[in-house]
């Protein structure tokens, strides 16, 4: 009888046409690809990071090589997850990776972390960002109302979410023409800054390596911020089953958005320092406005809007990007079922992109922007180093697995240890909220345990949460997927 039942039910499924079949799609080109990139990691950080950067290097010439070893260590662990994207075809990025290298445990901890507080620090250091490049002109040169910028986060948030549950194109689409604006952006603030240095504007970077400003339990922070400007490479890994040919793609995006960014970011740092001193960028709270007001006065009302825009493609690219992790947790049996769920007539991960959302803006309205940075740098880096760590015990352990990219070992080995050693120095650095991320990562093993590798949970609660899920999936229109995509 039940032969009989799954024989109907696969032919039912045989007999819709393929957009009736309720799956993710492969959608995303190479240019959506480098769009999607680029336009993650160009967000709100070099428009803010630049001052916790010079704040923790403590010298103009410091910070400078910070923000360029930031680009190489993140190109060398963006070429990592190249090799993991193209080694493993499902998307999920850092749980997938960790699931198949390491295990369930660390691969359920990178998914508790991610919904507890990662994405919601994340996504509110960026609302942040846009709400006060959009409220702070119109004030200018008295303080925004820190409500106002908050509500204004708030429905920049809700633009993005409503936009991702959508539509997959439309998101894609937005993506696109986001990182377009965010590039010309990036453009306008380097162009006077170059013509200011040929002019011969260099007292700034006279005496720039202050030595004795510099001091080591800061410079993890220091980079945690310029790492934290750089972040976003990973992304496209969370959707590599949406990606058209990804063996290709994925490599082909991941180092020409990493080396187009650094030479940017690098560019854009030496402009700020040739137009403002050391002391103006470290009071500015906006820094691109500041620089705006002193070198293009014409169009200084131009950028915060440029900037906020930018932030706004940040957003899209983690709402984008983060609910398809989840929904690969859900599909492995790892998070609640609900989140494996797509839209029957949008094909988006509906509930995976909605339920992130009250987190966020809770996270928002209580949250301070840099303290921010550093609470959820711990979980996230120390996740990113055990991914590629897997990488490397999973060639050791399986040699002859098909592997379409893959990194020179020297590189790999160097991205590792070097984010173990950030990691482990920013316990010394900041001990309160590296300390918090730490404890938080931790209260997922008890969860684990209790829920997923053994389920201990009274037999009520289980249909409580069945009833719920069923609810939310009536409500949501939402059904599991029908077609394999890995």
């Amino acid at each position: 009888m039940e032969g009989t039942q799954m024989k109907k039910e696969e032919d039912n499924r045989k007999a819709k046409t393929d957009g009736e079949v309720v799956h993710l799609r492969r959608k995303i080109g190479l240019l959506p690809a480098v769009s999607f990139i680029i336009g993650t990691v160009v967000g709100s950080g070099i428009f803010i990071a630049p001052k916790g950067v010079l704040m923790n290097s403590g010298s103009v010439g410091m910070s400078l090589v910070v923000w360029a070893l930031c680009g190489v260590l993140s190109l060398f662990g963006a070429l990592c997850y190249a090799e993991l994207g193209t080694s493993f075809t499902k998307s999920g990025g850092h749980y997938t990776y960790l699931l198949e290298t390491l295990g369930p445990l660390p691969a359920f901890l990178r998914l508790w972390v991610e919904f507890l507080f990662i994405r919601p620090a994340v996504a509110s250091y960026v609302c942040l960002a846009f709400g006060r490049y959009v409220v702070e002109p119109f004030f200018a040169p008295c303080v925004a109302p820190t409500a106002l910028i908050k509500l204004v986060g708030i429905l920049g948030v809700t633009f993005v979410v409503a936009i991702n549950c959508w539509s997959v194109s439309l998101a894609s689409r937005t993506q696109v023409t986001l990182t377009f604006i965010k590039m010309f952006a990036l453009v306008l603030i380097i162009i006077p800054g170059v013509i200011a240095l040929a002019k011969g504007k260099t007292e700034n970077f006279q005496n720039g390596f202050e030595v004795e400003s510099l001091t080591l339990d800061k410079l993890p922070l220091a980079f945690y911020n310029g790492l934290y400007a750089y972040g976003g490479w990973f992304y496209l890994n969370f959707i590599t089953e949406e990606v058209t040919n990804p063996n290709r793609n994925i490599p082909l995006a991941i180092i020409f958005s990493m080396v187009t960014v650094t030479v940017f970011y690098v560019l854009v740092n030496v402009a700020y320092y040739t137009v403002m001193t050391p002391a103006e960028l470290l009071l500015s709270d906006a820094v691109a406005v500041t620089f705006a007001n002193r070198a293009l006065q014409g169009l200084s009302s131009l950028i915060p809007v440029l900037v906020a825009l930018s932030c706004l493609g940040a957003l899209n690219g983690g709402f984008f990007a983060v609910p398809r992790m989840l929904f690969v947790g859900a599909r492995e049996g790892h998070w609640p079922p609900i989140f494996s769920m797509i839209h029957i007539r949008r094909h988006t991960p509906l509930p995976a992109v909605l339920l992130l959302y009250p987190l966020v803006v809770v996270m928002m309205i209580n949250g301070e922007i840099y303290q921010l940075i550093n609470f959820a740098s711990f979980s996230r880096w120390f996740f990113i180093a055990l991914a590629t760590l897997g990488m490397l015990i999973h060639r050791y352990r399986f040699p002859l697995h098909p592997r379409p990219f893959k990194v020179p070992l020297a590189i790999a080995v160097t991205f590792t240890v070097v984010c173990f050693f950030i990691v482990g120095l920013s316990l010394y650095s900041d001990p309160w909220n590296t300390g918090q991320s730490c404890a938080l990562t931790l209260t997922g093993v008890p969860v684990y345990y209790v829920t997923i590798y053994r389920f201990r949970l009274p037999h009520k609660w289980r249909r409580v949460f069945d009833y719920i899920s069923k609810q939310l999936q009536i409500l949501l229109e939402v059904a599991q997927q029908e077609v394999q995509t890995y």
